[in-house]
């Protein structure tokens, strides 16, 4: 059975729709915290030195899924852990093992690859609209999103300069980069496909600083979500569904 690894950075980070749609594709889940810290031993108290979660191989992993976090990759020095995650991405991409990220996760490809990581003048949060590239229309992970549409943000930093041999998939006024492939089945999202409503919701509530910060107000949210909710997430199972036929291997998905 082919085992494609999760690694998430937060509690409420959890992949979503794109994890049911693996799941439900034929594919074993293996779910990693790399974010925790792992335990000397039974009763101990963590050990920030020993990440927990990042595997140093890729022994029976056929694809990453790399979410989202409120870490940040500018302090990729100060995290042990995400240390690991960029050697492990390097790895699977060398490999052409299948790798999506989602915000913090593109971020992560970006600068693992060779692109750089920034702070924005401002964080992008909420729904915000961007279209497909001309190269993004004729992408077969693309195949039936719209060219125009909104999609969801939290984040305060951005892959600022893309990785040699990208292909930029979308973008919009305040997020050049909102999507990117790099070489054949590395695939970068900055903004948040992944969420059901519940998602959306718990996601907004963590980033009310970056809202601030944005200068968007909880009822303008309440708007937003309320007018583009729907088109998002018939979109969102769309682009999941694409990813998953298309880039994960199907010899060894589970039949039975």
């Amino acid at each position: 059975m082919s085992t494609i690894l999760i690694l998430q950075h937060s509690d409420i980070g959890g992949p979503g729709r794109l994890g049911a749609c693996v799941r439900d594709h034929g594919f074993r889940l293996d779910f990693r915290r790399p974010d925790k810290a792992a335990h000397n031993g039974i009763g101990s108290d963590p050990d920030p030195r020993k990440p927990q979660g990042v595997p140093t191989d890729l022994d029976n992993v056929h694809g990453l899924v790399i979410l989202g976090g409120p870490q940040n990759v500018t302090d990729v020095d100060t995290y042990p852990w995400m240390q690991q995650e960029v050697k492990l991405i390097q790895q699977a991409h060398a490999r052409e093992i299948p790798i999506v990220g989602i915000c913090l996760g593109a971020q992560l490809i970006g600068h693992s690859l060779g692109g750089k990581v920034t702070v924005r003048e401002k964080p992008a949060v909420g729904f915000q609209p961007l279209g497909v590239t001309v190269p993004g229309q004729t992408e077969t992970a693309m195949a039936g999103i719209a060219w125009n549409h909104h999609q969801l943000y939290s984040c305060g930093q951005e892959v600022s300069t893309l990785p040699a041999g990208s292909t930029l998939l979308m973008s919009g006024k305040t997020n050049k980069h909102a999507a990117f492939r790099v070489g054949l089945r590395t695939y970068a999202f900055q903004f948040h496909p992944e969420c059901d409503r519940p998602a959306v919701e718990a996601l907004m509530k963590s980033s009310k600083r970056e809202m601030e910060l944005a200068g968007l107000t909880e009822s303008e949210l309440r708007v937003q979500i309320d007018q583009h909710y729907a088109t998002y997430a018939r979109l969102s199972d769309r682009l999941c569904v694409n990813l998953v036929t298309y880039c994960f291997p199907v010899v060894t998905r589970m039949t039975a």
